[in-house]
């Protein structure tokens, strides 16, 4: 089995976030992935056969599958590209479908993605006192932009705090981490700083899926994008920067599509 380990959103060429994609004529089983996954040790790896028109997809972390993962699909996308050629792929996920634009990138390839439709919730007293308290913060290290639930193709918290600093100190137990992100049922707490309208900074926790902090996070991307959008917040396209203060620095382009709760 070929397992290709490709590295999405690196920022000029240095970081980004690897995963690996393995492209087959038939999907091994769920156990036969998820023991392929931690072996690769990745965040995510995309698992991609043939289906019709386009390609099914699976994607696990090191200890759970996941309904959707961007940086995987990214690199998925460079992946079918150098295989397939450039074009327009349809990808049929677990719980929703999406595609993927392969183009060729100097001698590289890159792809874009369409993410799945977004949707958001509020946040009661209870459960963001709880988040805070993962990572010792308090209400006045939050900006004035609400935190939410938001999903875009996985469920995600959004935290926006006030302060660089206050992000580039971020730290959690990992196993109480764990044990707050299984009971909400979340993929990643995303927490951010928002420098100017269209650049935010972010720090991504993943204790859910086996390792402390993702360097690059394309469905939280589209999480924000859409709460962003659906909230009047910001319509524009804008850039997260992600993995900085873990030595991996990734840049996100994301560009919120109309209408509202779309991906």
């Amino acid at each position: 089995m070929n397992i290709q380990r490709i590295s999405s959103f690196s920022d000029n060429g240095i970081g980004g976030n690897p995963a690996g994609v393995v492209i087959v004529d038939q999907l091994p089983s769920a156990a036969q992935m998820q023991d392929i996954a931690a072996q690769v040790g990745y965040s995510e790896t995309a698992f991609a056969m043939k289906h019709g028109n386009g390609f099914k997809v699976r994607y696990f972390a090191p200890t759970m599958e996941v309904p959707f993962c961007g940086h995987a699909t990214i690199a998925l996308g460079a992946a079918l590209g150098a295989e397939f050629g450039a074009g327009t792929y349809p990808l049929y996920l677990s719980q929703t479908d999406i595609t993927v634009d392969a183009m060729p990138d100097g001698d590289e390839w890159g792809a874009q993605l369409t993410s799945p439709a977004t949707s958001q919730r509020p946040m009661d007293d209870t459960d963001l006192d709880a988040v805070l308290a993962l990572f010792g913060w308090a209400h006045d290290d939050l900006s004035s932009i609400p935190p939410t639930f938001a999903n875009g193709g996985a469920d995600h918290v959004l935290l926006f705090l006030n302060d660089r600093e206050t992000l580039a100190q971020m730290q959690y137990d990992f196993d109480e981490g764990l044990a707050l992100m299984q009971r909400m049922g979340l993929v990643t707490i995303n927490c951010l700083y928002r420098e100017a309208d269209d650049l935010f900074h972010s720090r991504n926790a993943f204790a859910s899926g086996g390792v402390v902090e993702d360097p690059a996070t394309g469905a939280a991307a589209a999480a924000l994008a859409g709460y962003l959008r659906d909230q009047d917040i910001h319509t524009a396209p804008f850039t997260v920067l992600q993995g900085v203060d873990m030595g991996a620095p990734s840049r996100l382009h994301v560009t919120p599509l109309p209408p509202k709760g779309a991906g």
